[in-house]
């Protein structure tokens, strides 16, 4: 035992700062080379993702906007932008003075060969998306996407993802104090050898990388980087930072694992080898494979730049895939009263709709020369006329609240377990409740009826009191649970919120609805009322707690339309990561 307790934890601390510090500092020197890189070609490149918000990352677009060119210009786009205004429409003012449709340019065309930035990128809408995808393809811009997404499975669209070369992640990153980005003078024109382009390419599949738009930006961030340090020809240092900045961000998998793979593999036997003939052309072709494997300081330098909890996503082959169907979020749907504002469509105001004026009058604009002319009613000549089919609605998109219904099998000797766990999995989600706009209940079944133990709610505090004491043992009235869950998920959807209704149980149905033990009849009538929460749409998953798998879960889930995810040693953590992978109805059996 250390006599000075004190000044070993002041050293510990200190050792975690410096840790701390040096990889914000590293952080820092990968995302300022991304930038620099970019900042050579930014239509060539596409762009870059500067995740995580913060006054690191405020700094940094300030040090872009004072490095760039005179020649290229750099325009903010508002997550609210409708198509009008990002690709050009009718000038309004413009139109009723001359009578004629006159038209006005967009942002795209006016932001034609610059920059573009995106705030709240991970919230864009998949329409906007589609046509910033498009003027990408063409070259006409380059986009800054800034993504202040919370959760690590949100994202922007991956349509645009897929198109730009570089994605940061600024969450550790150091404040960048006096960084200045200088142009290359572009008197050399570095090029890549036929053995560079392999290791690249040997790269991108060692960690997972399909497609083929990453292995060109990585060639090209190579070559940028060794025209930066006025080198003709590139060198292991501009592979290691292509590699680095371009394909180590996309990995879906980690290397080491097949390197462990191939490591246990048994040893040839010495004996064939000495019977079997030489064979000149197999030693060209295993010396050709070796030659295409990518160096491990590539993979080295691949994976460092890899963020932790990026690490752990990997290992567990998630990806984010960007606005997602569902979530805790809730579902997205149309209103007409309140919510995000989207793009105006014709219709009459009334019923909750209101009048969209602007879009109205640009609607009824190119008609006034036509519609005056006709007019019986000369006496103002500024009078617009407006027809019925003129009129627009405002609309808006809102997330609807969530509800999660717990149906949790009480009975036998393992209840309390399985009760433990729901208990966990409810606290979890209701802790990020208030963010999450999620609401959960909680049913028991065992015995000869169900209960409900926790109506819906969104207090934590409410919920551990209610949970506190659960009971357990007895029979599987699993029939009962469902009608339960059924109408308190039809209760649910006319409250305008998103039921899902995660089961927790072996699906060992015995008791019937009038209580009287039968194995086969309560297994029949589980499936029939299963059926009828299918028929209404009700997004369900079966969590299988049996220590093995079992056919009765599986046949519950196909009643149900829903997944079966056999769970024998869950705990909390993993309950709430199954129920939250249903996005939606999932058919599987």
């Amino acid at each position: 035992m250390s006599a000075h307790p004190t000044n070993d934890a002041l050293l510990a601390a200190q050792n975690t700062a410096e840790a701390m510090a040096w990889d914000a500092a590293s952080r820092t020197e990968t995302i300022t080379n991304a930038v620099q890189i970019f900042l050579q070609a930014p239509l060539t490149f596409g762009g870059l993702c500067l995740r995580g918000h913060g006054p690191a990352r405020d700094a940094l677009i300030e040090q872009i906007s004072s490095a760039l060119p005179p020649s290229l210009t750099m325009r903010k786009i508002p997550i609210n932008v409708d198509q009008d205004r990002l690709l050009g429409g009718l000038d309004l003012i413009a139109t009723l003075a001359a009578g004629k449709r006159v038209d006005a340019a967009g942002i795209l065309e006016q932001a034609k060969g610059g920059i573009v930035i995106i705030p709240m990128a991970e919230r864009m809408q998949d329409d906007i998306a589609a046509h910033l995808a498009i003027a990408l393809d063409r070259r006409d811009i380059a986009v800054i996407l800034l993504d202040d997404s919370v959760e690590s499975d949100e994202a922007p669209p991956m349509v645009l993802m897929e198109r730009i070369a570089f994605h940061c992640d600024c969450t550790a990153m150091a404040m960048p104090d006096n960084i200045i980005f200088t142009a290359p003078a572009g008197k050399v024109q570095p090029s890549l050898s036929d053995e560079q382009r392999q290791i690249l390419t040997g790269t991108a599949a060692a960690l997972g990388i399909s497609s083929l738009r990453p292995l060109l930006f990585a060639q090209q961030a190579a070559m940028a980087h060794a025209d930066i340090h006025q080198r003709s020809n590139v060198d292991e240092d501009d592979i290691a930072i292509a590699a680095t900045l371009v394909l180590a961000p996309r990995a879906t998998q980690l290397p080491q694992i097949q390197a462990e793979e191939d490591h246990h593999e048994p040893p040839p036997d010495d004996k064939q080898q000495d019977n079997q003939p030489e064979d000149p052309q197999q030693g060209d072709n295993e010396s050709k494979n070796i030659e295409q494997l990518p160096d491990d300081m590539m993979i080295d330098a691949a994976l460092a730049a890899i963020p932790a909890h990026m690490l752990d996503h990997i290992g567990h082959h998630k990806q984010r895939s960007g606005n997602g169907p569902m979530g805790r979020a809730g579902q997205k749907r149309k209103s007409v009263q309140r919510g995000r504002p989207l793009s105006p469509r014709p219709g009459m105001p009334g019923h909750g709709a209101k009048l969209a004026l602007i879009d109205t009058l640009r609607a009824a604009a190119p008609w006034q020369g036509l519609r005056r002319s006709a007019s019986e009613n000369t006496v103002n000549a500024a009078q617009v006329h407006v027809r019925k089919s003129d009129l627009h609605i405002k609309c808006f998109e809102q997330s609807s609240e969530t509800l999660t219904i717990f149906a949790v099998d009480a009975s036998g000797s393992s209840a309390m377990s399985r009760l433990a766990e729901a208990k966990g999995a409810v606290e979890l989600m209701l802790a990020e409740a208030y963010v999450k706009r999620a609401q959960v209940a909680l049913i028991a079944f065992r015995g000869t009826e169900s209960s409900l133990l926790l109506p819906p709610t969104r207090s934590l505090t409410r919920a551990q009191r209610c949970l506190g004491a659960l009971p357990g043992g007895g029979g599987t009235p699993l029939a009962s649970a469902l009608i339960m869950a059924h109408q308190m998920a039809l209760a649910a959807q006319k409250r305008g919120q998103s039921p899902m209704v995660a089961i927790l149980t072996d699906g060992k149905a015995n008791v019937m609805l009038d209580g009287t033990p039968n194995r086969v009849g309560a297994m029949e009538e589980s499936e029939r009322t299963a059926k009828m929460l299918a028929a209404d749409n009700i997004n369900a998953i079966v969590l299988d707690i049996s220590p093995r798998p079992r056919e009765e879960a599986r046949i519950l889930a196909t009643a149900l339309g829903a997944r079966c995810v056999p769970l024998p040693r869950a705990n909390s953590g993993d309950l709430v990561a199954a129920i939250e992978s249903v996005g939606h109805k999932d058919k599987a059996a």
